[in-house]
């Protein structure tokens, strides 16, 4: 037992600030992990910050999701040596997270790392890209095929907007992205969009029903968006939606719904029970080209976070932040 780098928010209202964490007080769990990567997401950003109640314990170590290897195990399933990754369950909420170099869980949060995928690859995907591929199955449960027309993908430049659109196009959907950021047009068509939308199109009150313009959607902005999303979605198409970066609520009418046979489709990928979670992984691992994701992700050391979640709620970071930690 010993010390590790970690950041800390030591309690409520206090900022969060690197510092050394006791091994001796982790939490209770089965599996303990030597991690080597994770990620910046908007609830990281906001457990950072404080401007979201998002950490419910203290001392707290934020990061809701890691890569990395098992040191030690009385699981069933894991061994010394193998290598996971852990999306959600309430780490860096109610459960020490990742922002550190050690973190010991229950073995029953963990999915191993899929053949042929690095841990580095893993976190560049991380919860985001995770939800991403959670609302495209949905899609497809759903019945939207390629065929039916335009996908329209909101909040397209950040990191769950990056990967759906990456993920569609490899998939043979045509791909419409909607941004406020006009100068991420060519990183958008780079990753597979055919079409980009101003977000100021879907910002007002949205009408009961529009022009039937989309087959379905991936949405992580909510409120006005979501709505008029909702609204120009064709007759028995679909609606994913897995974020509310605009607001929580949803001014909408139920005129798409009775009137066009229209599906909301909530996903979550904090609990999300474990046989979804390892097909969304497994899925990742091949219907994601690696090519484009290395276009979309850039690295920062630990330390980087703090910089960076500010910047991430104020929707100036682009595509996925990958954060080194061990290994």
């Amino acid at each position: 037992m010993g010390k590790f780098k970690a950041i800390i928010v030591p309690e409520k209202g206090q900022p969060a600030a690197l510092g050394e964490f006791d091994e001796a007080a982790l939490m209770d769990g089965d599996v303990t992990v030597a991690v080597e990567y994770s990620t910046v997401n908007y609830k990281d950003g906001l457990a950072i910050t404080g401007k979201a109640p998002v950490v419910r314990r203290f001392p707290m170590i934020p990061g809701i999701d890691f890569a990395g290897k098992v040191e030690s195990s009385s699981h069933p399933d894991f061994k010394a040596g193998d290598s996971v990754i852990l999306n959600g369950w309430g780490t860096g909420e109610t459960h020490l997270g990742a922002y550190g170099a050690k973190s010991r869980v229950k073995g029953d949060w963990l999915v191993k790392l899929p053949s042929g995928m690095s841990a580095r690859d893993a976190m560049a995907i991380g919860t985001a890209g995770y939800t991403a591929m959670l609302c495209v199955m949905a899609l497809e449960h759903a019945g939207v095929k390629p065929a039916d027309g335009q996908i329209v993908v909101t909040g397209a430049a950040g990191g769950v907007g990056s990967v759906a659109i990456a993920v569609l196009s490899k998939l043979g959907y045509q791909v419409a992205a909607s941004t406020g950021r006009a100068s991420e047009a060519d990183y958008l068509k780079s990753l597979g969009a055919s079409e980009i939308i101003d977000r100021a199109e879907f910002s007002q009150p949205a009408k009961p029903l529009g022009k039937e313009r989309f087959a379905g959607g991936v949405d992580s902005v909510g409120s006005h968006t979501l709505a008029n999303i909702l609204s120009m979605t064709k007759y028995g198409g679909a609606v994913a939606a897995c974020g509310l970066a605009a607001g929580m609520d949803l001014p909408a009418s139920v005129a798409p719904f009775i009137l066009r046979g229209v599906s909301l489709l909530g996903v979550d990928s904090v609990m999300c029970p474990l046989p979804r979670r390892r097909e969304a992984w497994k899925r990742l691992a091949t219907d994601l080209d690696r090519g484009k994701l290395a276009a979309m992700t850039t690295e920062i050391p630990l330390e980087g976070v703090m910089e960076i979640a500010p910047k991430i709620l104020a929707g100036q970071v682009r595509g996925r932040t990958v954060v080194k930690i061990g290994g």
